[in-house]
């Protein structure tokens, strides 16, 4: 996805996700194929022990869906932020 000022935006894909849209986005962002990116997660999860299971979620978190201007992590910060606390 192409930000405003033509740059590129790594983004959560909404075609061709199978859970999040992680590897779809990285894949897009990247301009590889979808498949050789979800290989290299499923290889780095196991070499890691299941390290890579938790980059898979902290990047859901992280990266925005597409169509989104922000991710799960920035609106749980904004509205905890504006709650007054």
């Amino acid at each position: 996805m192409n930000g405003n000022n033509g740059s590129k935006t790594l983004v959560r894909s909404r075609k061709g996700r199978m859970l999040a849209g992680v590897c779809a986005g990285v894949a897009d962002y990247f301009g590889v194929d979808v498949t050789l990116v979800r290989v290299l997660v499923v290889v780095l999860c196991l070499i890691t022990g299941g390290a890579g299971v938790l980059a898979y979620l902290a990047a859901w978190v992280i990266i925005p869906e597409e169509g989104e201007t922000d991710s799960i992590a920035g609106n749980l910060f904004t509205k905890n932020r504006g709650s007054g606390s």
